[in-house]
């Protein structure tokens, strides 16, 4: 209650909640308007949720997908994007590489070369889209206007390329101007709105359905697990993103350090370094069959060999059968979680930089032996979180499978969704934190420290 209040009488954190309020409101209304032209099936939604990499970007556009919205590509194209102009800058693409040291120029230039990916991807992927929809059993989607197939085509893409690219902008003036990142909170907002239909559905099932039948009682106790097994993963994936390893390390030239001093300094290594990054990588490369089948060959869309990458049922009519995509999507996992774990820390550069300033890790020489230690010390924390992404991301594909919750696969649990907004609840958090305590010092140096 007293951070609330603190929260509340500062003008300037409450000037950035309300910015970033309406610039939502703005998202949540773009997100309920459907492309023109487009008419859209009922069961669009639960077709969404049967298919793993659709269903995943429809969580990324905060569920403007399911409307086939103008937003309907959402920050997907960017974050896609942003995560290949990240692998090429790591000495993959000279060029890359070179912008990456020159400072704030550098950034610059990267981002305007981001931008103009998004366009290329944002394009490809409307295109992979919409051929799914249409080509599926059923026609998902049809097209309401124009003579010729292909202008309509054209049109659509560009509306739905506008409305990402609208999203973007909008996601840089929270950014800028309001709180938190910009594109996490838009996903955050979309995610948070699905949760109360999330709720109330498994009350209708479960308290609803049973009403008057006899089994109150049950449907009442069946609820409440429900609740209770979301709030434990909740508590799970909060303690995997906190978790960390700490490495202490020391500063030679340090007159006067005490041992308290020296037990304060430590290299923190967080058991999921990546984030959620490898999910929505591993995810994209799941769906990249569709959208290439789709654009280079689009009667070719439901062909067989394309369901490997989504998986299923394990047991359906007497007969078992092995879930490929889900198994495929945990490796891809594990490769993207070390992947970019030693992107974010690159033990051959910490080593470099700890011999130019003159600090060491107690019992390990400069150089090549820090290198060897702390990439070691990294690839096992990353095994727990490697596994923990996998478990967290894997679980809503495998109550789907076993049908937990029966045909409503919307009640699945866990999931990308709960990692974005835990992830993005914390950074809030902490910025939240990082304000007040910048208001706090200003108030000491005006009262001249009284």
């Amino acid at each position: 209650m007293k951070k609330i209040g603190a929260i509340l009488k500062n003008k300037e954190i409450m000037g950035r909640i309300m910015f970033t309020i309406l610039i939502l409101f703005v998202f949540r209304i773009g997100a309920q308007i459907t492309v023109p032209g487009v008419k859209v099936a009922a069961d669009l939604q639960s077709y969404l949720s049967s298919n793993n990499a659709l269903a995943l970007m429809n969580i990324l556009g905060g569920g403007t997908l399911q409307t086939f919205s103008i937003f309907a590509l959402g920050v997907s194209p960017y974050i896609t994007a942003q995560i290949i102009v990240s692998l090429l800058s790591t000495d993959v693409l000279p060029a890359l590489t070179e912008l990456k040291r020159q400072g704030q120029y550098g950034r610059k230039k990267m981002e305007m070369a981001t931008r103009y990916l998004t366009l290329m991807l944002g394009a490809v992927q409307a295109y992979g889209i919409i051929q799914t929809l249409k080509s599926a059993d059923t026609n998902y989607i049809t097209f309401t206007v124009g003579q010729y197939e292909w202008l309509t085509y054209i049109y659509v893409i560009v509306v739905m390329m506008a409305g990402s690219m609208l999203v973007m902008w909008l996601g840089d003036q929270i950014s800028v101007k309001g709180i938190g990142n910009g594109i996490s909170m838009i996903i955050f907002a979309g995610i948070v709105c699905s949760l109360p239909t999330q709720i109330m559905t498994a009350f209708s099932q479960w308290i609803g359905q049973s009403w008057g039948t006899g089994k109150e009682l049950t449907g009442i106790f069946q609820f409440l697990l429900y609740i209770f097994a979301y709030l434990l993963i909740i508590s799970f994936v909060t303690f995997i993103e906190l978790s960390k390893r700490k490495i202490p390390v020391q500063h030679s030239g340090k007159g006067g350090q005490t041992q308290a001093m020296a037990k304060a300094s430590f290299l923190p290594i967080k058991v999921n370094a990546a984030g959620v990054i490898p999910v929505i990588f591993a995810s994209s490369i799941m769906m990249a069959p569709s959208v290439v089948t789709a654009f280079v060959s689009p009667e070719h869309t439901s062909d067989a060999w394309l369901g490997i990458f989504n998986s299923s049922t394990l047991y359906d009519m007497g007969s078992w059968s092995m879930p490929w995509g889900l198994i495929i999507y945990i490796v891809l996992i594990f490769v993207f979680s070390f992947f970019y774990a030693n992107i974010q820390i690159n033990p051959q550069e910490l080593a470099e930089n700890f011999q130019k300033n003159g600090s060491y890790i107690p019992g390990i020489r400069p150089g090549n032996e820090t290198e060897r230690y702390v990439k070691k010390v990294l690839n096992r924390v990353t095994v727990i979180g490697a596994f923990s992404l996998a478990i967290i991301a894997a679980l809503p594909p495998v109550l789907t499978m076993t049908k937990v919750f029966g045909s409503n696969q919307s009640l699945a649990l866990g999931g990308t969704g709960l990692i974005i907004v835990v992830g993005v609840a914390l950074e809030l958090n902490t910025q939240i934190d990082g304000l007040l305590a910048g208001k706090s010092f200003d108030e000491v140096v005006a009262s001249g420290g009284r």
